[in-house]
């Protein structure tokens, strides 16, 4: 397989997976935080390596607030453009748990038989 294939199979792994990360991030924070550093706090738990482009958590952020799992409110920066800061809500936490659910049962399947050499 070519890197162009390993790189469309992460990406398309990554776009469901989105998701369910921001929330855990924001599920486990005691504070409210704002996009570039939930992106740097990705990367610093994968090694100082990103998993996921920083362009990549904006929209998805922004959907999730749409959708009502997440509140989020403008700060003004004396360092910069105003700072978006979000925070879950308990909507969202009730879909994190959800989204946990169906990550360990699709992570479990899929091991089954990527690692135990199961065959049909």
């Amino acid at each position: 397989m070519d890197d162009s294939q390993v790189r469309k199979f992460q990406k398309d792994l990554n776009g469901g997976l989105v998701a369910l990360v921001l929330l855990a991030v924001l599920a486990a924070s005691q504070e409210d935080l704002y996009g570039y550093e939930i992106a740097k706090r990705l990367q610093k738990a994968n090694e100082g390596e990103a998993l996921f482009k920083e362009g990549t958590v904006y929209p998805v952020l922004r959907a999730l607030s749409a959708a009502g799992l997440l509140t989020s409110r403008i700060v003004p920066s004396y360092s910069g453009p105003p700072r978006r800061y979000y925070r879950i809500t308990d909507e969202g936490r009730t879909t994190f748990n959800q989204y946990r659910d169906v990550w360990r049962q699709t992570r479990d399947f899929v091991d089954r038989f990527i690692e135990a050499g199961i065959t049909l």
